[in-house]
């Protein structure tokens, strides 16, 4: 097991240099004036060349790119160039909404899809099996913004019984934070919800094939029992994959929802750096998401071996 993890943390690590390098580039060579936009359009051109001097910009960009891989070593993200704010302050002060309701996200997404995915398994081919099909169909094609909005119409504005926009945090005021958190968690649990439905689907109808579970049939096994012993567990793999993908998805793919409903976390704080051409706060929040990803699949590998002891790395 331990040789396992520490083979993948040493794959992990030229995966993350090559994600922040092509950010560093991008960022760069994209177009717009951070300096530009900072100062403003009255702003002279000995204003531009000050801030330019002050960011570092004036520098050859394979300079800029070992100064801040050299910060980066000593774990200094740098600041921002509009507020001057360490980047490192500006995540840990907007995650706990982006978490929070990426957790809340991933509960009900659970919660629908596993059970949704194995009733339609196990009713196959019924009309059971084609209405959580269709529903799926709708989590997979309709934008988030779309449901988002018709939920805010609905309960919202219609009934009155959730808020529009906002967020307050469940260690201030947990029954307040669970009305503001209803619409948003439920808006991105129809859409991740979709596709783990079908995933387990599929996982189940495939272990249901299997000549062990016709076995444990055959000698009078209950549904109930043959569901929670035999099929559930060997259909556990693909069903633990499309989850733990979701956690990052969920955590980097909130950049909608957050803006919908008004939430201050990452997802906003990652639209407004590109707007603002920030590229310090760009730059630590694709270091972070990367950082993510990396934990998320490594935590999916070692549920791998502890789900089915048959896996060997």
């Amino acid at each position: 097991m331990l040789r396992m993890i520490a083979n993948r943390l040493m794959v992990a690590i030229p995966v993350m240099l090559v994600v922040v390098t092509i950010v560093f580039l991008l960022l760069r060579i994209s177009p717009g004036d951070p300096a530009l936009i900072m100062a403003g359009d009255q702003a002279t051109p000995e204003v531009l060349e000050a801030i330019r001097r002050q960011m570092g910009l004036d520098q050859p960009l394979l300079v800029q790119y070992l100064t801040w891989m050299g910060d980066l070593l000593t774990g200094d993200l740098g600041r921002s160039a509009i507020s001057r704010t360490p980047v490192i302050d500006l995540i840990a002060s907007r995650i706990e909404p982006t978490l929070v309701l990426a957790f809340t996200a991933l509960c009900l997404t659970v919660v629908m899809a596993v059970p949704l995915g194995t009733l339609a398994a196990w009713r196959q081919n019924t009309l059971v099996d084609r209405l959580i099909m269709g529903f799926t169909v709708g989590g997979l094609s309709i934008p988030a913004f779309v449901i988002a909005y018709l939920l805010i119409l609905w309960f919202s504005l219609g009934l009155g019984l959730f808020p529009v926009q906002g967020y307050v945090s469940p260690f201030d005021a947990p029954l307040t934070a669970l009305r503001h958190l209803v619409l948003p968690s439920v808006t991105l649990a129809l859409v991740y919800s979709a596709l783990t439905t079908r995933v387990t689907r599929a996982s189940v109808l495939e272990v249901m094939n299997e000549e062990f579970v016709r076995t444990a049939r055959a000698k009078g096994a209950t549904d109930g029992r043959l569901l929670l012993r035999h099929v559930l567990p060997n259909a556990a793999v693909p069903i633990i994959t499309v989850i733990g993908l979701s956690i990052a998805s969920l955590v980097t793919g909130v950049v909608v929802t957050e803006s919908v409903f008004n939430i201050p976390g990452i997802g906003r704080l990652m639209v407004d750096s590109i707007l603002a051409r920030d590229y310090a706060i760009v730059q630590g929040l694709m270091l972070f998401f990367a950082l993510l990803y990396v934990a998320v699949n490594l935590a999916i590998d070692i549920l791998y071996v502890l789900v089915n002891p048959r896996i060997r790395y």
